[in-house]
This record gives structure tokens, sequence and C-alpha cells, in this order.
């Protein structure tokens, strides 16, 4: 029997209840599997802060350096409770971009999926969701503007200012890009690079580096696209798109937009991927403001479930069932309060509830 520990990071807001339901699935993959999961739960973000006087507390780190995955919650608090903690030791400063150097997870998966029969999620009309919507997002994560040289003070003028630095080398680059190009050879062979190549000089040296990996790739067509243009088509074309490819800005703020047009980050789990280890989270917040209501969809969190099952441990079928068995429940009619209104034509459902639809669905499906 084959054992793997994966590291829980519960996180904020809702953060607890939607992993609640995370456990549920891999206990029953467990159940159905010669495999058995080493669950620990650890704390992480914010709550870490208050608990432990750390966001990403040593004892955290001391579990992540032994696990073979994580699974990662959402973190952060309202504007108003985040004041209450140190700027540097904020969670996203003080956990998530530390977490992401410390393991070097470069490779950012978001998969932007809506079948056509989904489509009612969307706030985009049916016609240009035709017959559906189904892109893989690939985002470079530990370089560019969020890691670069930062600098703040007060100048020769007596005037605050603040200096940040957009920096990439071209290992950086190439390496992202050796992911862009075997993921779009898996898919229709069709990868858009986003780049800024017309203002950016960081995005003229992007530009050369993919075309030389892009020689390793031959079968893959290259279609280039300025960010700005792509946020216009990702709304007035997103079937245009299979696989795309950008730097760590561009991809934080393309891949929300590609929830957006989902109708929501809910909707949207993701995979972020080093060379020795990985974790999975979902793209959303932890809304605060709905937090221990029980109202808050599981999905992405699932999803993460079955993005960690296909890439780190090569259960692939299992992650097929999930998928199948998350927007099975979508498709016979039950939501929840955060993604759907009253009198939408859904059955509302709790997380907990849904996470229950979600199990049943999965212990009808076939493993072999």
């Amino acid at each position: 029997m084959t054992s793997y520990k994966i590291a829980l990071l519960d996180g904020d807001g809702i953060g607890p209840e939607i992993m609640a339901e995370a456990v549920k699935i891999l206990k029953l993959v467990e159940s159905r599997n010669d495999v058995t999961f080493d669950l620990i739960h650890t704390p992480f973000g914010a709550s870490a802060w208050f608990e432990c006087g750390s966001a990403f507390p040593d004892q955290t780190k001391a579990v992540c350096d032994e696990a073979d995955a994580i699974l990662k919650g959402p973190i952060g608090l309202s504007h108003e409770e985040s004041k209450k903690i140190p700027v540097d030791e904020q969670p996203e400063r003080g956990a998530l971009l530390p977490m992401r150097r410390r393991y070097n997870t470069y490779a950012n998966f978001r998969p932007v999926y809506l079948p056509k029969g989904l489509a009612h999620f969307s706030p985009l009309k049916p016609e240009i969701i035709g017959e559906g919507i189904d892109i893989m997002m690939i985002r470079e994560l530990v370089g560019g503007l969020y890691f670069g040289h930062k600098e703040t003070g007060i100048n020769e003028d007596g005037r605050r200012y603040v200096t940040e630095s957009l920096e990439y080398d071209e290992d950086q680059i190439k390496r992202i890009m050796k992911v862009a190009f075997k993921t779009a050879m898996k898919r229709k062979k069709v990868l858009h690079n986003i780049h800024k190549s017309n203002v950016l000089k960081s995005s003229v040296l992007w530009n050369e580096v993919m075309e030389e990996v892009h020689a390793d790739y031959p079968e893959v067509e290259v279609i280039n696209i300025l960010v700005d243009a792509a946020a216009t088509y990702l709304c007035l074309k997103p079937t245009m798109f299979d696989t795309m490819v950008m730097e760590n800005m561009f991809g934080d703020i393309l891949s929300d937009q590609g929830g957006g047009i989902l109708g929501s980050l809910g909707l949207m789990p993701s995979a972020c991927m080093g060379d020795k280890k990985a974790y999975y989270e979902p793209s959303h917040g932890s809304a605060p403001d709905i937090a221990g209501k029980n109202i808050a969809n599981p999905y992405s969190m699932i999803g993460s479930v079955a993005m960690m099952l296909e890439m780190s441990f090569g259960m692939d079928m299992e992650a097929k069932n999930l998928w199948h068995s998350m927007q099975s429940v979508f498709a016979d009619g039950f939501s929840t309060a955060d993604l759907s209104k009253e009198g939408s034509g859904v059955t509302m459902l709790s997380t907990s509830d849904f996470g229950n639809k979600v199990a049943d669905a999965f212990l009808k499906t076939s493993n072999a």
C-alpha cells in the first residue's frame, strides 16, 4: 500500500469549512484505493499569526518540508482586521510569498473550465460561451514584480517614495516556458503567449526566450498577444484560448478575470508546482464576510484535491471521477448561496451538504 503525507493548511475565513469537505473526499479515495493519506493540519495565514505570532510558523514549515504535497485553504482577513497584523506579517507577505519562495513553486496551473451545461453561472452570453470554456492558464509564480527588489523611504525632496522592480532572468523564463509547451502538447497544441513587449523590456526578454524554447516544440502553434488584448478577448471570445502562459502579475490579474467569466473564483482551483514540492489551493480569497455560515461552495477546494491526485500522486482516473462528480452536482440543479441567488431555479445546499452530494456521486463512479 502506498502512503502519502499531506500537509493541510486550513487558512482563514471559510478555509476550515471547505477544507473539511476536501478531507471528506480524501478519506473516500483512501477507502477505494490501495493508498493511505497521513493528513496533518497545521496553522497558516492570519489565524496562525494570532495563534503563534507568525503567519508561517516554524512548526508549519517543518510539516510542509516533510509532506509529499500541501493542500492549502484561502488566507486573509478583512481590511480592518488585517490592520491588526504588522504589514510584513500580513498573510500574503508573511506566509504565501515565503512559501512559494521556500519551495520554488514556479509553475501555477489555473484551469478556467465551464462546460456548456453550466453556462448559466457565467455573466457572458450563451453565444459567447458556445460549446463551453476550457482554458489552462499557466502563470510564472516566483519571479517578476512580486519578488523583485523593494524599497521605501523619503527622497531628497522630503517626499515618500516606493521602488519595486520587475526582475526575471532567462532561466526563470525558460523553465516556465517548458512547462507551458509540454502542457500545450497534451491539449490542442496551441499556446497563447501573453506579454507587453511594446512597453516592458522584461517582456522583450520573455519573448526571446519563448522563441528559443519553441524550437524544441515545433508542433505547437504560438500566438503572441498583448496582455490588455488578452483581457479583452477573455470577455469577448474566451473560446479562442486553450493554453496560456504569462508572467507573475499578468497571471494574477488574468486568472482572476478567468474566475469572473466563469461567474465566480469559487469555480477555480489551482496547482502550484516546483521541481520537488507542490501545493494546491483555491484561487479565491477567504471570504470573511460569509465565514462560519456554511454557505461557501467547496468546488475549488475539492477541485484542488482532484489536481493533487493527478499531478502529485498519479491517480488520473480518480481525478477525472472527482471532476465529473462535482460537475454532476451542479448539473443536477444544486448550488450554494455564494454562487447562486434564490429564485434562480436551483436547490440551495449548505457547504457540507454540497460536499456530501459530491461524495455520493464520487462513490458511484468506477476507478477501474
